[in-house]
């Protein structure tokens, strides 16, 4: 058993920075998949970054690349995602989803590749 808690956000102004926190805790962290994912108002949820615990790789959505990175801190089963150049369109609520499986480049965005989420966290950027 996996659990996810998200910890961060808050709100933000136009091209400021903020970071989150994911906290997988339950089962070991390498070889595991941890995500962040975000949901507008009015909008499906879509992924915004992912990282293998193991080996470090990661995928980005097109919209966050070169403004957010994902990292990880395997001591302490800690994952986050620092967010800089905020933009009003990063207003969403922010979940955390993690895996025991490996999930391919190709599917990192698939929601249904994770089987815990966390309760999410809202994020709000202000013009």
């Amino acid at each position: 058993q996996v659990t996810v808690e998200e910890s961060g956000g808050g709100s933000g102004e136009t091209g400021g920075s903020l970071s989150l926190s994911c906290v997988a805790s339950g089962d070991a962290v390498t070889g595991n998949t941890v995500g962040w994912f975000r949901q507008a108002p009015g909008k499906e949820r879509e992924g915004v970054a992912v990282i293998r615990t193991g080996d470090g790789r990661t995928n980005y959505a097109d919209s966050v690349k070169g403004r957010f990175t994902i990292s990880r801190d395997t001591g302490k089963s800690t994952v986050f995602l620092q967010m800089n150049d905020l933009q009003p369109e990063d207003t969403a609520v922010y979940y955390c989803a993690a895996t025991s499986r490996y999930v391919l480049p190709s599917q990192w965005s698939d929601e249904s590749m994770y089987r815990y989420w966390g309760q999410g966290t809202q994020v709000t950027v202000s013009s």
